[in-house]
């Protein structure tokens, strides 16, 4: 599995004149954005985690940004103006240890490339094209067999042609090592066909490529004019449909999370497919905790799978206090009392603050002349988007000695979170709310050294056992049960975009989605159940309308027409809907859904029944 791209960065672009001496090639902008930009965004979609970019000319700009993007390095070629491309691949591989992809930075090419040669299950493949008329072209020549045998600018050097040359390829460790053993400059293009003698280099044609090359001044119009037009018209055509899910869960995904999916078959028990468990399982862990102190336990199912392992596995003998201000507090009692747990329950308002006073005297009480060893409560009550202070509850947690136990399945990854300061024991979360994947994965974080010691009573659960869970993973390196592979792999992806993107960005970009909700619901003269102060900015409980010819079964199947799913209220005493602004969305998606919301209330209140 490529991991790594290598990108060559250090020419001087000097057929570009001006251009050139202002700012490196990868930095001309088309369509609106720098070519290594659209390059790297185009990479972390495919699960590369690791570029190094070797530099030389105008170096600064390439550190800048590899100082913002957490997986970019620099490595500088410092002779870059007199040695050729083979001697800054020689700088920069010497950072990969591992096989990679090999891109040049003054491309603008159709993802497809991407697609084709990390699909392609040839350690070492050159990317051809069809005739592109682009300029300055390199031919190919390949044997029978496929193997790159010559490369020249001049079509009637070779005997036969293969395709032109894009500068995208995919190579081994052992082949970039020979590479470099017999090749200290020039061009690398020409060092690879020599190395062709002796290692199996093939080719891969795709004929009608989307790409081009800028060298100059033409063909950077070019690739504004021709090029570029073309990539987008025909990734277009391969995206997917976009629904947009303003629900509590699953969330909108991105489309490069979808696509994750598509792997070749795998068996779960490959220690390729642990490597990967381990990874997620790290990258889950690293959102709130150390992972060295701390890890998360993986399971397949839902996010109440991760609620009921969490009880099952880490109350023992009890007794239990659960704060109840919504449904899904309940449903945490309710899975006590089928486990079997003693427990109490606490209960409030579900559209306003918990009193901690009163909650803490609760605590001190004890159930049936036991002290409590645990309390159990949401941190984000998605009945009505009513946000818990974990903080507070767990500083007086930690005064009573009591283990916090947090349902943390739709705050987990938008609103930041540290476990070992707030006092939390664990915290159950799931794959598809903040975190953008797909459903089917459930986790509990915790230490683990309290893992490592669960032993919950007999009959609690088989399935659903942390403690096992947590030791069996930690001596085979692979889930108990059988895990589900794609879906792992679709979370891999979705934990590479939340690390580009950060979370505490990601929940300032879910909170500019949600004041530009609240602006347009008072445009339309509709309330909030929860004060917005209270609010976690993640899922909002609308008031439903006092107006004839409203109906939520109308309203929704108007908006799912249009592209927008929400969802009904979970109140039985006060009618309400619920939009939620968390997944892969922008205000932009916000303003279109408050324009489909306030053309069905107008309709409505018009008395027509077709919206």
């Amino acid at each position: 599995m490529i991991r790594t791209a290598v990108l060559l960065a250090a020419g001087m672009g000097t057929r570009l004149g001006t251009l050139g001496a202002r700012r490196p090639k990868g930095f001309l902008e088309v369509g609106g954005a720098a070519i290594v930009a659209r390059s790297l965004g185009r990479l972390f979609a495919h699960g590369i985690d690791r570029v190094v970019i070797g530099t030389g000319h105008l170096h600064a700009h390439y550190d800048a940004l590899a100082e913002r993007l957490p997986f970019v390095t620099c490595v500088r070629n410092e002779r870059f103006a007199t040695t050729g491309s083979m001697a800054t691949l020689a700088v920069a591989g010497d950072a990969v240890g591992g096989d990679f992809l090999l891109l040049e930075s003054d491309i603008l090419y159709d993802e497809l490339a991407l697609h084709v040669l990390l699909n392609d299950p040839r350690p070492n493949v050159v990317l051809l094209s069809g005739v592109t008329d682009g300029g300055d072209e390199v031919w190919v020549e390949a044997d029978a067999a496929g193997t790159i045998h010559a490369v020249s600018k001049r079509r009637a050097d070779l005997a036969s042609v293969s395709g032109e040359w894009v500068g995208i390829s995919k190579l081994s460790l052992a082949t970039y090592r020979a590479i470099c053993a017999a090749h200290a400059d020039g061009d690398y293009e020409h060092a690879i066909v020599a190395a062709a003698a002796t290692y199996a280099i093939r080719v891969r044609t795709v004929e009608d490529l989307a790409w081009g090359e800028i060298d100059d001044e033409a063909q950077l119009r070019r690739a504004r004019d021709v090029v570029w037009p073309r990539i987008v018209a025909r990734e277009s055509a391969r995206a997917i449909r976009r629904d947009v899910l303003l629900t509590p869960g699953p969330a909108t995904t991105t489309d490069s999370v979808k696509r994750a999916q598509l792997v070749p078959d795998l068996c779960p028990r490959e220690a390729e497919f642990g490597a990967v468990l381990r990874e997620v399982a790290d990258g889950c862990t690293a959102l709130v905790a150390d992972s060295r102190t701390h890890a998360a336990v993986l399971l397949g199912g839902s996010g109440t799978a991760a609620v009921e392992a969490m009880l099952a596995s880490a109350v023992g003998d009890g007794p239990l206090l659960v704060v109840d201000n919504g449904a899904y507090g309940a449903r945490m009692a309710a899975i006590a009392d089928g486990c079997g747990i003693p427990c109490a329950v606490f209960r409030s308002d579900a559209t306003t603050a918990l009193d901690l006073a009163a909650l803490e005297s609760a605590l001190r009480g004890g159930h049936d002349g036991r002290p409590f060893t645990h309390l159990a409560v949401v941190h984000h009550e998605t009945t009505t988007g009513l946000l818990n202070d974990v903080a507070a509850i767990g500083a007086r947690c930690r005064t009573h000695g009591v283990a916090l136990l947090v349902d943390g399945i739709s705050s987990y990854a938008a609103i930041p979170l540290d476990l070992a300061a707030a006092n939390v024991t664990c915290l159950a979360a799931s794959a598809n709310k903040n975190l953008q994947g797909m459903a089917g994965i459930a986790l509990v974080i915790g230490s683990r050294a309290l893992f490592a010691g669960l032993r919950p009573p007999r009959g609690r659960s088989f399935y659903l056992n942390l403690g096992e869970q947590y030791r069996f993973f930690e001596a085979e390196g692979q889930m108990r049960f059988t895990p589900p592979v794609q879906t792992v792999m679709a979370l891999r992806q979705a934990l590479l975009e939340i690390r580009l993107e950060g979370v505490a960005a990601r929940y300032a970009r879910y909170g500019a989605c949600w004041a530009t909700l609240l602006d347009g619901l008072a445009a339309l003269g509709l309330e909030t159940l929860v004060p917005r102060a209270l609010q976690s900015r993640l899922v909002t409980a609308i008031r439903e309308p006092d107006q004839a010819g409203y109906g939520f079964a109308a309203l929704h199947d108007h908006c799912r027409q249009r592209g927008y799913t929400i969802y009904p209220g979970k109140l039985a005493d006060r009618r309400s809907f619920r939009v939620a602004t968390i997944g892969a969305i922008t205000p932009d998606d916000i303003r279109g859904f408050v324009a489909a919301l306030g053309d069905y209330l107008r309709a409505a209140a018009m008395g027509r029944k077709e919206y």
